[in-house]
């Protein structure tokens, strides 16, 4: 079926949050099958950046669900939401 690549809008909880720790905590909750190729910021607003991890997953049914689920449950994370999805 092959891959596809999404990227996934994470907003912290507050502009305090250390990015590079979150990313790390985002990394270390990936499902089995899916890598971060990538990850861009985005500044909000306020002091408010947001990472936008560019995540690799199987092209099957549920798409990047686990990966939003897993994401939404890292400490430090406000929400989560796709931004695009395209196939490799």
């Amino acid at each position: 079926m092959g891959d596809v690549a999404a990227a996934i809008k994470v907003m912290p909880q507050s502009p305090d949050i250390d990015l590079e720790e979150l990313q790390d905590r985002l990394e270390a909750t990936l499902p089995e099958g899916a890598e971060i190729s990538g990850v861009e910021r985005d500044d909000v607003a306020f002091g408010l950046t947001a990472l936008i991890p560019t995540v690799i997953v199987p092209d099957e049914e549920g798409g990047t669900e686990t990966v939003e689920e897993a994401f939404a449950g890292v400490d430090g994370v406000e929400s989560v939401s796709v931004k695009n999805v395209g196939r490799l």
